[in-house]
């Protein structure tokens, strides 16, 4: 465990140095420098502190109150404004100070405004997310919160802690040479720490950490990235190794040994199999076993569907299955009614297990939509695919572990192979706000929204009423939205029921009937184009995200 401590504390540092730290630097800096010799340690500690509550309990609590979960991060804001002003205007910074200086002997709520600005600093401080914070995030998410846990995340804001704790102390030398004689100083401090307040808000800092790219991942592969860090991540997250390469090799199978393939768990429902009865590997073996991650509204896991239904035709009577893993992206996807009848509808006759709460998934240590792992007939791992492609190669694969000879199966790989539109998620918890124009996004309530003049491509922007909220954009009255893409097909996941109707370079080009949650075609040729559709909503209509082809 102290090692792993070791790699939690340097994984601190690392994302202190990383273009992550860039939004509460300004703040950390003005902070330690508006106050006396002991203000940056409280700034650290109520960072420190905050960071490490509320990073592993913030979402449970907040979803036990039924609170918004960006509820704490707009209060820690607002506190930062208040500590702007208070700096800005003295008069006022007096009236706040006097209730925080009974939180130290010291005059002037020296530690106890230090301490409460660091606690806001640690709700708003989204570190770069590396392995660490990967674990710390999935047990929190599934409330498994252990005391290993909570040290490994307590070390980590420790390490990040000690840069920042030296960026405040040196803000405090240069204050030291420039507060006797100049009037202006804290009032400027208070001016920069403002502005980067409003950064924040505005997802500036963004921007500038994406230009800057990561100029820590060679740090990063020898720390928390190294296999000794993977190995004991996983031990803390109960769900195995990595797949790791070895040289288990059997007679007439030139395969990699990737390890043993983990059992099924956590599965909250079973659908195709006999009387939704559990499986298990155990009762697979003496089966070539493709283990498929896959959500049903995903058009990258569906492009996959016509080549796992011919592999299931042809081989299944020569020892082969599927078991598709459906771990959801969206809440609709959680709800059994809603998979069964993708399930009907898509053709999936092989087994699919509902992994609501991603404990197959954290099993494999599984990243992406659609991943594919390749069981041989002992339970052994001998390949591993994410994304679209190479079925040609996995088919090979297939047959190799059955010791089939002979022709495979026809189907065309569609996989796109120039440059596309990306996924758009539409709900303001995914939507990214580089490909965004257009009328300030509102949370949580309904609000009028402008289109943009001009959209960018790959580029949204909505018009009329729209209540935006989490991972949903719910329409309202006039809503409109419009989408500058390149794709051969455009396809959108909506919810509730009502119409769409599109328009592509302002002419008519139909309407879809919504009646169910789950994927719908918006457009299709034949050769990828370039265009500006146009979306009108009836109002109650739910819309998830865009997904292209």
């Amino acid at each position: 465990m102290a090692l792993l401590l070791l790699i939690g504390f340097l994984a601190g540092v690392i994302t202190a140095v990383s273009p992550c730290v860039l939004p509460v630097l300004p703040i950390v800096l003005a902070g330690g420098a508006a106050g006396g010799r002991r203000r940056p340690y409280a700034i650290i500690a109520g960072l420190v502190a905050s960071f490490t509550v509320f990073t592993l309990t913030a979402t449970a609590l907040l979803s036990a109150l039924g609170l918004p979960q960006d509820l704490l991060r707009n209060i820690a804001i607002a506190l930062l404004f208040v500590v702007a002003i208070s700096l800005m205007v003295p008069r006022i910074g007096m009236l706040i100070e006097a209730p925080l200086s009974r939180l130290s002997r010291r005059r002037g709520g020296d530690l106890g405004g230090g301490f409460l600005l660091g606690a806001s600093l640690g709700l708003v401080f989204v570190p770069c997310a590396g392995p660490v914070l990967a674990t710390v995030s999935v047990l929190a998410a599934q409330h498994r919160i252990g005391v290993g846990t909570v040290f490994l995340t307590l070390f980590y804001a420790l390490g990040a802690g000690l840069v920042l704790l030296l960026v405040a102390l040196g803000g405090q030398r240069v204050s030291r040479r420039l507060r006797a004689s100049s009037r202006w100083f804290r009032p400027a401090l208070g001016v920069v720490m403002a502005v980067a307040a409003m950064a924040i808000v505005f997802n500036l800092d963004q921007r500038l950490q994406t230009a800057l790219g990561s100029y820590t991942n060679v740090l990063q592969r020898h720390t928390e990235q190294s296999a000794s860090a993977s190995r004991r991540l996983a031990q803390l997250r109960g769900s195995g190794a990595l797949p790791k390469a070895g040289t288990t090799k059997q007679p007439g199978i030139n395969l990699p040994d990737l390890g043993t393939a983990p059992d099924f768990r956590g599965i909250v429902d079973w659908l195709n199999t006999p009387n939704n009865r559990p499986l298990s590997l155990a009762h697979l073996r003496g089966q070539v076993v493709l283990v498929d991650f896959w959500t049903y509204s995903c058009i990258n896991c569906l492009r996959t569907l016509p080549h796992l239904r011919a592999w299931y035709a042809a081989y299944h009577r020569h020892g082969f299955t599927i078991v598709g893993v459906h771990s959801p992206e969206f809440a609709f996807e959680h709800v059994l009614a809603n998979v069964r009848g993708a399930v009907h509808r898509l053709g999936v006759t092989w087994p699919v297990a509902l992994d609501n709460n991603f404990s197959t998934w954290s099993a494999y240590s599984n990243q992406y939509w659609p991943a594919d792992y390749l069981v041989d007939k002992t339970g052994q791992i001998r390949e591993v695919h994410s994304g679209e492609g190479a079925y040609t190669t996995t088919e090979a694969d297939i047959r190799t572990l059955l010791g089939i000879n002979g022709g495979f199966t026809p189907g065309a790989d569609n996989t796109p192979t120039e440059a596309i539109t990306p996924e758009t998620y539409l709900g303001p918890d995914r939507l990214d706000p580089s490909l965004y124009v257009g009328t300030r996004i509102v949370r949580g309530k309904a609000a009028g929204y402008k289109l943009a003049a001009a959209v960018p491509l790959n580029a949204i922007s909505y018009g009329g009423q729209w209540t935006l909220s989490g991972q949903t954009a719910r329409a309202g009255a006039g809503a409109r939205l419009d989408l500058h893409f390149r794709a051969s097909d455009v396809y959108i996941v909506l919810g509730g029921r009502g119409h769409v109707t599109t328009l592509l370079n302002g002419k008519p080009l139909g309407s879809i009937d919504v009646s169910s949650d789950r994927l719908y075609t918006v457009f299709h040729t034949a050769v990828p184009r370039t265009g500006l559709l146009e979306l009108r909503f009836s109002p109650g209509i739910e819309a998830f995200s865009f997904t292209f082809g």
